[in-house]
């Protein structure tokens, strides 16, 4: 039967030891390893001077500070290469200018042929019984490529200006941090618009889907008669913007968003792209185009024209509504 051991005993033995160990009691090192107090640094005058000559050595060679004659060197034959570049370029464009005919010459191109073959064989080269929407969707359909892109490149130059952060802190009264996003701006919106107004949410129960209707309708008859999806489009965006302006944010919101807008304007411009992309190879290269013109006069006709119609109406309704809300509030 084994004895049991008193305290003294036991303090002396490994399990003691090791448990303190194992349990942080003890500091093995402690008062066992000689330390000397860190004296406190001082700075002498030749120190800091040394550092400052340091600096100045990375400054001079990241940045270049003193530059060799190799540099300047380069640096004046780049700027010469840029003075010869744009002088040439003026050159060759005074001379194209040269070639061009006086204004007001009756035998310019432009004065007779292009004129006369948009008049002559537009409804039969282009299906459309509308000469502007032909000359537009189909001659000039790359130009109007253009025009809808610098329209979605305005609406992200205003989106990075004036956007607002969804997630954004501010200081309080007191300097505390307060969360606030566009969510919270909903309950302010008063100071934005008007909102809750009997008259002008009844007006836009009864006038919005006339006007988008009356929209659709406008692009749908582009290749017909007047309007086209510049004109459809913006009738749209301003039946939009009414009911914004009637029900606020939150309901607007369920149907149209930023990403709503983003997924529009990408997929508008993305098929403009490929299907006149496609239609100009097909003609630059005397291949058949298998898209039917249809009969003239029908809504089923003009081949492309009223699809691209479509196109063209969505990027500029959603750019007509991101504009009115970046403004106003700085989100969607």
């Amino acid at each position: 039967m084994s004895r049991k051991k008193s305290e003294q005993e036991y303090r002396k033995t490994f399990a003691f030891r090791f448990f303190r160990w194992l349990n942080a009691e003890e500091d093995r090192y402690l008062d066992q390893v000689e330390m000397h107090p860190q004296k406190p640094y001082e700075d002498t005058e030749e120190d800091a001077r040394r550092r400052q000559r340091e600096k100045n050595a990375l400054l001079n060679k990241l940045y270049g500070r003193k530059k060799s004659r190799s540099v300047r060197y380069l640096e004046l034959l780049y700027k010469g290469a840029c003075i010869a570049f744009c002088g040439i370029l003026i050159y060759l464009l005074l001379l194209t200018v040269s070639y061009l005919p006086p204004i007001g010459v009756a035998d310019r191109p432009v004065n007779n042929e292009v004129s006369r073959r948009y008049i002559e064989e537009g409804l039969d080269e282009t299906g459309a019984v509308n000469i502007v929407s032909g000359m537009i969707l189909d001659y000039r359909a790359f130009d109007t490529l253009g025009e809808s892109h610098v329209l979605f490149v305005a609406t992200v130059t205003v989106l990075i200006l004036l956007r607002t952060d969804h997630k954004r802190k501010e200081k309080g009264s007191a300097g505390e941090e307060m969360a606030y996003s566009l969510e919270d701006a909903e309950i302010n919106d008063r100071n934005y618009e008007p909102k809750n107004d009997a008259i002008l949410q009844m007006a836009a129960y009864i006038l919005v889907p006339i006007i988008i209707i009356f929209g659709i309708y406008v692009i749908l008859n582009g290749h017909l008669g007047p309007g086209g999806g510049f004109s459809g489009g913006a009738i749209i965006g301003a039946g939009l913007i009414l009911y914004l302006n009637a029900f606020g944010f939150e309901k607007t919101q369920r149907f149209f968003t930023e990403k709503t807008y983003k997924w529009v304007s990408f997929g508008s411009l993305s098929f403009y792209c490929i299907a006149k992309s496609y239609s100009f190879y097909t003609g630059a290269n005397h291949l058949e185009n298998i898209i039917p013109k249809g009969t003239p006069g029908a809504i089923l006709s003009s081949g492309l024209i009223l699809p691209l119609n479509i196109a063209v109406g969505l990027v500029v309704a959603c750019t007509m509504y991101a504009f009115y809300v970046m403004f106003r509030k700085g989100g969607f």
